[in-house]
């Protein structure tokens, strides 16, 4: 029974691993979609963290996620060569580095879309029904103003244009982004919060010293960032797309398994410990 139930977890936690790898063409669809909007002229090269940052990241954060489970989990002591290891030292520092590209990449979008001014004399969408104009109905979501839609996306009588594209949102639906924009960013911070917390965390066990007044620090810390994550989580549901909900509560979910592995692999430290102690006794 109890191997039938490690193997149910384990099924579990991979079923959540792929549920997250999905997740980089769910993000990757809206982004394509959304980049001609965006970059009228052709998305240039320095254009692409700005257009693709969530595609980008998940596939940093995934990749990163099946290192740590290789390492808490998957892989014994005996298989930690140095050629493996530095291996995945070079593919962690790899993802770290589009992590942190993206959570630059979040922050220019939160300038992009506080940088939208007041577009003068358009008091009706469809003065702007010319197959050039599009109106923002969610983030990273352009619907192009036709006859058919143009009185129906905004009763507003005064609108934003964002900076540099013929893209435009009303001032209520500019706040909504702004504040969805912040939380992208306050969430990817906090992410890099956590993971920083968790490599000390495994590089710590790495020589059993993983106790008392770091453990309780950790702990604590962990607390707190995951409970601003879980709001976050809360607020996409709320105000943003489902996606981005399922997204961030699988992405919990996920590192919540990464944690049950260090502090499984802890035990079994203490379990040899203590083993150890009794033999020389």
């Amino acid at each position: 029974m109890i191997t039938d139930r490690g193997r149910i977890f384990q099924l579990f936690k991979y079923v959540v691993y792929a549920l997250l790898t999905a997740n980089i063409y769910f993000f990757f669809t809206v982004e394509w979609a959304a980049a001609p909007h965006r970059f009228s002229d052709g998305v240039a090269l320095k254009d692409i963290i700005e257009g693709f940052t969530a595609t980008i990241d998940t596939v940093s954060w995934v990749i990163l996620l099946l290192m740590f489970e290789l390492e808490t989990y998957v892989l014994e002591d005996k298989h930690f060569t140095r050629k493996v290891t530095w291996s995945m030292h070079a593919l962690r520092t790899l993802c770290y580095v589009f992590i942190v590209y993206s959570f630059y990449g979040y922050v220019t979008k939160l300038l992009f879309l506080t940088g939208a001014v007041p577009l003068p004399g358009v008091a009706d969408l469809c003065t702007l029904v010319n197959g050039d104009w599009a109106y923002a109905v969610g983030f990273d979501e352009y619907a192009l103003l036709t006859a058919d839609n143009c009185k129906t996306v905004s009763p507003a009588v005064t609108f934003m244009q964002f900076p540099g594209v013929t893209a435009i949102v009303d001032p209520a639906g500019l706040t909504d982004l702004v504040r969805l924009a912040w939380v992208d960013v306050i969430n990817a911070g906090v992410w890099l919060l956590i993971v920083l917390l968790l490599e000390f965390d495994v590089r710590l066990q790495e020589h059993n010293r993983f106790e008392g007044g770091v453990l309780a620090f950790s702990t604590v810390s962990k607390y707190i960032l995951y409970s601003t994550l879980f709001l976050a989580a809360v607020y996409w549901g709320i105000k943003g797309d489902f996606v981005d909900f399922w997204d961030a509560f699988l992405w919990l979910v996920a590192f919540i398994f990464i944690e049950m592995n260090v502090f499984d692999w802890r035990q079994e430290s203490l379990e040899e410990q203590q083993a150890g102690v009794q033999a020389v006794l």
